[in-house]
């Protein structure tokens, strides 16, 4: 019995197309699938990713193959980083036979954390996701991240005679990168901004630290992301970026936010 890849079956997608129009983007999108992310030091961490893979479709062409989008994925799901991605990339535009096209990987992301006082650790989970558009041998690669932070109000801690509000806060940060930066590097910025950051598991001691730590670093959400936007500016290996945070209120029923978004390439 033949094989089925050799049973003599129409390949529509490979047809003509003669409407001439072409497709800027076309391939899969929320595809969950697990994968191995390379961390710093070496190691990689095990996370299930929603993945988006396209490219771009020529006006003659009917359609592109759906399966070899995941078939290019399966040969790369071990150690997937920024410095990956490019190959990535070019092995994507290689299988579908196009010149230019776009990976998304969207996962959380572990990472190990000590708490300040007691030094008991615990994990910490982050929202990440890495990016790669472009030709072969044009790569843009983008690092996003989503870090959880406390942020105390000023104006409350100065006009009450004791105590401050304070809320947990999303910081988000999405550069564009010059040159290799980790997920985690992105983090540690968005948490040196905060009042406090947050952590996994936290006993008395540490409950202590981290409550007193945001009192005495009270911050507006103009602050977070402006400090944010200092330390990026800051880092060569970064091109472009944006930075928001959306602080979720404690006395209110609704968020204060704010976000800055500059290209350092124009400047």
């Amino acid at each position: 019995m033949n094989a089925p890849e050799r049973l003599p079956l129409p390949d529509i997608q490979s047809m003509t197309d003669h409407r001439a129009i072409a497709i800027d983007r076309v391939g899969i999108r929320g595809l969950r699938h697990p994968i191995n992310v390379a961390a710093a030091g070496g190691v990689t961490i095990p996370t299930v990713a929603t993945v988006d893979m396209a490219v771009a479709l020529p006006a003659t062409a009917k359609g592109t193959h759906m399966s070899r989008f995941l078939e290019v994925l399966q040969a790369h799901e071990g150690g997937i980083g920024v410095a990956s991605l490019p190959g990535l990339l070019r092995a994507m535009l290689s299988r579908l036979d196009a010149r230019e096209g776009s990976v998304s990987l969207r996962f959380p992301y572990f990472m190990m954390k000590r708490a300040p006082a007691s030094g008991v650790e615990s994990l910490m989970d982050y929202d990440v996701c890495l990016r790669v558009s472009g030709g072969a041998g044009t790569a843009v690669l983008t690092v996003e991240v989503e870090v959880p932070v406390t942020s105390l109000c000023p104006c409350s801690k100065e006009i009450s005679e004791y105590g401050a509000h304070n809320q947990r806060s999303a910081v988000t940060i999405s550069a564009t990168l010059a040159a290799p930066l980790a997920p985690e590097d992105l983090i540690a910025i968005a948490e040196r901004a905060a009042s406090c950051e947050l952590y996994g598991l936290l006993k008395r001691p540490d409950e202590k630290f981290v409550t007193e730590r945001a009192y005495d670093n009270p911050k507006f959400v103009e602050d977070l992301v402006r400090d944010v936007a200092l330390e990026l500016e800051r880092d060569s290996r970064v091109a472009a970026y944006r930075v928001a945070s959306e602080n979720f209120e404690s006395i209110h029923n609704h968020s204060a936010y704010a976000a800055i978004e500059r290209d350092k390439r124009a400047a």
